[in-house]
């Protein structure tokens, strides 16, 4: 049996990880392998519950187990296991991810949901920091308008929970339709606050919907926790590129990794004639240069509709063609925050 089981991690060990391209066992991602009766039974431990290339990697697996003498058949199952950055950005967080967009107007604050909703539908642990303070919309979009925040035992803020994502908004914290007059160091002081001074508890994964421009919001962030790396929302016209170019930027002189590009509104699809419309000028997100494309979100009704009925378009329409995109996206944003966690891995790693 030792020498079917040690037959079986060799096969296996040709398998590589499609995005880190390095095999399954160097990099500890089997957490079972044993042969019974002829059948192989093998557990692959994700780097992420919303892993895009799972089928792939399932199927590869189960090929590989048919290569070994004396197997007939195959058992795949999986876990998933969210790897911490080398450096946690807060204590029992593992990943900050910032969703930017350097102007308003591109859709940034209902991407940031859906996409945090998408990542909790796939069993990851999430929580969404609305740092636009001046014009929070997340509550609104997550149909928490009317909750408030409130302390816990330690006097730390108790995030909400609504669809499964923790969340803090400033629209949980003021009197609504309050305009708040805020100057650099007190929004440097509420950033650290939502940060530091909330129980967000465990989290794979805390997202954070920035305002638009360049400015003391970001700058805050940036000086305050360990980010894993940020994404880019814009439209495809080249009046939103422009501002997009700058929020690259910014994030470069942060040293804050631009882990892709999200293309929101970036075609129509006529609902009666089924005709495509490229209203914006389809595929501009690619001028932004070398950076990887997330996603193409089409531009629908529902969506919007969705955002202020307070259910993400994920949730509400999970079969439209953009909750479908959204949830490709948040798929490839965890892949990429994988491939940058275990890039810097040792060759080979203890298999248990």
């Amino acid at each position: 049996m030792r020498d079917m089981r040690d037959a079986l991690m060799a096969a296996l060990s040709t398998v590589n990880d499609p995005e880190l391209h390095r095999d399954l066992v160097s990099l500890g991602m089997i957490e079972h392998a044993s042969v019974d009766a002829g059948v192989a039974h093998v557990k692959v431990n994700l780097t992420t519950p919303a892993c895009p290339l799972k089928g792939q990697i399932e199927h590869d697996v189960r090929a590989a187990a048919l290569t070994v003498p004396g197997v007939q058949g195959a058992v795949v199952t999986f876990g998933a296991m969210v790897r911490a950055a080398a450096q946690p950005a807060l204590p029992g967080v593992k990943h900050v991810l910032l969703v930017g967009s350097g102007k308003g107007g591109v859709g940034k604050s209902s991407v940031a949901v859906n996409l945090a909703a998408s990542l909790a539908l796939d069993g990851a642990r999430v929580g969404l920091l609305d740092a636009d303070v001046y014009g929070p919309s997340v509550a609104h979009m997550l149909g928490q308008s009317g909750a408030k925040v409130t302390a816990n035992e330690e006097r730390k803020m108790r995030p909400l929970d609504a669809h499964g994502v923790r969340f803090i908004s400033m629209a949980n914290l003021s009197p609504a339709g309050q305009a708040l007059v805020w100057r650099g160091p007190m929004l440097h002081s509420a950033i650290q606050q939502f940060l530091k001074d909330a129980a967000w508890g465990e989290l794979d994964y805390l997202i954070v919907d920035l305002p638009p421009g360049t400015g003391d919001v970001q700058l805050s962030l940036t000086q305050t926790v360990q980010v894993t790396g940020a994404v880019i929302v814009t439209t495809p016209q080249d009046v939103a590129l422009i501002d997009a170019t700058r929020a690259v930027d910014m994030f470069r002189k942060a040293s804050v990794p631009v882990l892709g590009v999200i293309e929101n509104m970036s075609y129509f699809v006529a609902p009666d004639t089924g005709v495509t419309y490229d209203l914006f000028g389809r595929g501009g997100s690619r001028k932004l240069g070398d950076h990887t494309p997330l996603g193409e979100i089409p531009l629908e009704v529902s969506v919007r509709q969705d955002a202020d009925a307070g259910t993400p378009a994920v949730i509400a329409h999970p079969d439209s063609p953009a909750a479908l995109a959204l949830r490709q996206a948040a798929r490839a944003l965890a892949g990429q925050v994988s491939v940058r966690t275990l890039a810097h891995l040792p060759d080979q790693l203890t298999v248990v």
